[in-house]
């Protein structure tokens, strides 16, 4: 599986990102710059956690008009996996490519710490590798995760089975509304969650929870 890795000023887990990667598929993906215009042709975009552009306006405003991220858009059109992990999340959501927005924590403080999260839908490329319902762990690290979609987006979200991951019942870090913790695309190639998969990926992190959001994507691409 070939994948790219964008950066962007003030990214801080790209290279958490690019360690999975290289661990799971075998093979070092790309490392794009956010001046970048043109990205190589891959599998799989990931873009990363961090705080790009100091969270100046919003978060992931600024990152979300960056060169490069006209190409995730038009490569995620073409049908292109991509996944935005933390401010990845919040610069999809600015850039129009997944719905909703990252509002501030409810209590106003950042939050740095393990929960757990439910596999809300395991038929998708990116929740194959788990079980309906399963509950898996995984480290979180953000001021601006409080997920929030007015009640038409929301409704059309929950029907049409869009809701990847939700923080397990009685841990959402964050205030979320119905506890979303990943939300989908409607083609379903594109992923947000605030939760970091790519930090629970080797027996050293303290476990292997986060592994199956990228061995999901490799075994979609097999299939």
């Amino acid at each position: 599986m070939r994948s790219a890795v964008v950066v962007f000023p003030g990214s801080n887990r790209e290279r958490d990102a690019i360690r999975a990667l290289t661990s799971i598929t075998g093979e070092a993906p790309a490392v794009v710059w956010h001046q970048d215009s043109t990205l190589p042709d891959v599998d799989l975009i990931v873009l990363p956690g961090g705080f790009s552009y100091g969270d100046y306006l919003r978060c992931g405003a600024i990152a979300a008009r960056s060169p490069a991220m006209q190409d995730v858009a038009r490569k995620a059109a073409a049908g292109v996996r991509v996944l935005g992990v933390c401010n990845g999340f919040q610069i999809l959501t600015e850039a129009g490519l997944l719905p909703g927005v990252l509002m501030r924590n409810a209590h106003l403080r950042f939050i740095c710490k393990e929960v757990k999260l439910k596999v809300a839908n395991p038929d998708t490329d990116f929740t194959r590798a788990y079980g309906t319902e399963q509950i898996i762990r995984c480290p979180v690290a953000h001021h601006d995760g409080n997920f929030f979609a007015d009640a038409e987006t929301l409704a059309r979200i929950e029907g049409e089975g869009r809701v990847a991951f939700r923080y397990a019942e009685g841990t959402n870090p964050n205030g979320s509304i119905n506890d979303i913790a990943g939300v989908l695309n409607d083609r379903g190639n594109v992923l947000g969650m605030m939760p970091h998969p790519e930090n629970l990926i080797e027996a050293l992190h303290g476990g292997l929870d986060g592994r199956g959001v990228f061995e999901s994507v490799v075994k979609s691409l097999a299939a």
